[in-house]
């Protein structure tokens, strides 16, 4: 991939939508009000004048891109009432083995906790109430070109490739899948306003090898505990670790408390010129010692000097 200077990652990261100095990622949509991922959400956010939304990508068992954080549907939708009897042996019910037809049976509401079945944020939009849908990757890239041009805006996409270690176990590329819809969607180039992210970093080094990716790229940066993928996060997080990283992306997307146990993490991004968006702010979910979301905001953007962040609460930037 053509190296990119960093004037132009400065131009292609930060803020465009506003005056602001910093990049802000409406994280699943405007999910901080309305169920994550869902069309409205992603609409809502966009009238927030967000920078960029992000979809998470998962595949179906037909190889459609679907819009899920996971690659489990149970904590999001009523798959349970409405197809008892395809969980696996562990209990969980996947994406994966559903049709696009049949995901679209679904309804979806707000992220519960399968061992109480009570919202994980129970402040936020109540359950039962409304209808929702899971969209497509295709669906989702059109209402936001479409607002685009209705409300004359240029709100980016920052799609992120859910678990490809999962889905090549299952003989699905989600990688090239993911990359023929953007090309479909005239997405695949440097004018372009998308950024793609992946936790997985074979698959980004794939997108700038393989595919010549013409759009920036951003790692992302996990815990070893979460299980996330195979990959060794304590390393990745260490000075030697984000030099290999800068290798193949332009950015990193790290977890907030990552930063505030290790500030040096900045330090050693910013020393590879790797633009830092961490995750996630939530107004109802702080990190200590913060009491406000403004505090919170602040010691990312102001002490930290990060270049941006994921915000389930975009109205709040």
């Amino acid at each position: 991939m053509k190296k990119y200077t960093l004037l132009v990652l400065m131009a292609i990261f930060c803020s465009c939508s506003s005056n602001k100095k910093y990049t802000v990622i409406a994280h699943r949509g405007a999910s901080g009000y309305l169920p994550e991922h869902t069309l409205p959400a992603q609409a809502m956010a966009h009238a927030f004048n967000v920078d960029y939304i992000e979809p998470d990508v998962v595949l179906t068992k037909d190889n459609v891109p679907i819009i899920l954080h996971d690659i489990h549907i149970d904590t999001t939708t009523d798959v349970v009432k409405k197809f008892p009897n395809k969980k696996r042996k562990d209990g969980r019910f996947y994406a994966i083995d559903f049709t696009l037809k049949q995901i679209k049976q679904l309804n979806v509401n707000e992220r519960i906790d399968l061992k109480n079945k009570q919202q994980v944020f129970a402040s936020r939009f109540p359950i039962g109430q409304s209808s929702f849908k899971i969209p497509t990757l295709s669906e989702t890239i059109e209402l936001i070109k479409g607002l685009n041009k209705s409300r004359n805006k240029n709100i980016g996409i920052y799609p992120e490739i859910k678990n490809p270690e999962f889905h090549k176990e299952h003989n699905k590329d989600i990688t090239a899948i993911f990359v023929k819809t953007l090309k479909k969607h005239l997405l695949f180039n440097k004018d372009a306003k998308v950024i793609i992210q992946c936790f997985y970093p074979p698959t980004l080094i794939r997108l700038k090898d393989e595919f010549n990716s013409p759009l920036p790229l951003v790692q992302l940066i996990a815990e070893n505990s979460w299980g996330e993928s195979s990959v060794d996060y304590d390393q990745m997080k260490t000075k030697q670790g984000l030099k290999e990283v800068s290798s193949y992306a332009q950015g990193i997307g790290p977890w907030i408390p990552q930063l505030m146990k290790n500030p040096n993490l900045v330090k050693w991004a910013k020393e590879n010129k790797l633009i830092i968006h961490a995750y996630t702010m939530r107004k109802d979910s702080l990190y200590p010692p913060f009491k406000t979301y403004k505090e919170q905001s602040n010691y990312l953007i102001n002490d930290l000097k990060i270049d941006g962040y994921f915000t389930d609460f975009s109205g709040l930037d």
